[in-house]
């Protein structure tokens, strides 16, 4: 919980990793892409303040105390949910795994909730991962990463007849938080595979989901909003948007959630620290204090007090049926738009 002049504030990330990009995990003969990928990465994190970057061994493998810490005790948070994302292709281990999720989500059962994840490239294995995950750790989600590489596959598309069984899978399980990664890219993945035109088709599709698409499909925020305002179960992941932007590129931050507040509204958007990439600290503390730089942005709505404890934690709550304490709450009606259709938690 935060707490700014006499406000309180209920942290959800909706967006965190445990990951390991040691060398150790490394595949032999694609050590590069390994090597790139985690690289690359640590690039974004130089986007944030100075005194939040790491140096390169803890940025590979960082330890479950620096994530507790960072998250829990430093970061203001009180709930985080883990989006896996897998990479084989390249980590022996994978990258960021349920599995290595499900350590931490055992040992803290009330601070964690862990998302599941599918590849309809993988089948009826894929299927049945997904159900195990669902029983054994309860998941209310998933995280889609469209640009994977599986072999001489790179990417998949929401479209694709093979990706119809797991959406009909996911609304059977309860899985209704549908989380995928349409934005930035990372090397040596294929920008155009993060491209969210087949986001339209799933979400009319497969009205019973909710679909949080994460990083804003940064670069492409026009799409995204357009997109948002047309289809009411899609709403609008902020990380990267805080992490990269916030701090960095204080004026285009400005931009981006003029654009969203304008056509998408507070009600359908959620916070994502992105962590590891960056700490959730100094982005909790500079969005409850954020406004716009000047009056060159008065044609975008403004956000409150009410409007910022929304995004920063009671829509996620919302989505994943997480009590909220009552002192942490806002009594006033949705503010910008009225059309969300929230597939809310059994």
């Amino acid at each position: 919980m935060y707490e700014k002049n006499g406000e309180k504030y209920f942290i959800v990330d909706t967006h965190i990793h445990y990951w390991d990009a040691s060398p150790e995990n490394w595949v032999e003969g694609r050590e590069e892409y390994a090597k790139g990928w985690i690289e690359c990465f640590h690039g974004y994190m130089g986007l944030g303040p100075p005194e939040t970057h790491w140096k390169m061994d803890k940025f590979r493998k960082y330890s479950e105390d620096d994530l507790m810490r960072d998250i829990f005790e430093d970061g203001h948070e009180d709930i985080a949910i883990f989006q896996p994302t897998d990479l084989r292709y390249w980590y022996k281990d994978g990258f960021n795994t349920v599995e290595r999720n499900a350590i931490l989500k055992k040992k803290y059962p009330d601070k964690f909730i862990l998302n599941s994840r599918f590849d309809p490239r993988e089948g009826d294995a894929g299927l049945r991962k997904l159900e195990q995950d669902v029983a054994q750790y309860g998941c209310k989600g998933v995280k889609l990463y469209t640009a994977e590489w599986i072999g001489d596959s790179r990417g998949w598309s929401m479209k694709d007849p093979a990706a119809e069984r797991f959406f009909e899978k996911c609304g059977e399980l309860g899985v209704t938080n549908i989380h995928v990664h349409k934005g930035p890219t990372i090397w040596p993945l294929d920008k155009d595979a993060f491209d969210m035109a087949d986001v339209d088709y799933a979400a009319t599709k497969y009205t019973g989901l909710n679909f949080i698409i994460e990083h804003v499909g940064l670069p492409r925020i026009e799409d995204f909003c357009y997109l948002a305002t047309q289809e009411p179960n899609v709403y609008a992941g902020l990380s990267v948007a805080t992490g990269a932007e916030m701090f960095g590129r204080p004026r285009f931050f400005a931009k981006v959630m003029g654009e969203l507040l304008y056509w998408v509204g507070e009600d359908k958007m959620t916070f994502g620290s992105d962590y590891a990439i960056w700490e959730p600290k100094w982005q909790v503390e500079m969005f409850v204090d954020w406004d716009y730089p000047d009056e060159t942005f008065s044609d975008y709505p403004r956000l409150g007090t009410a409007g910022k404890k929304k995004i920063l934690g009671l829509n996620a709550a919302k989505l994943y049926g997480i009590d909220v304490p009552k002192e942490c709450q806002v009594d006033a009606e949705p503010a910008a738009r009225d059309d969300a259709a929230l597939v809310e938690q059994a």
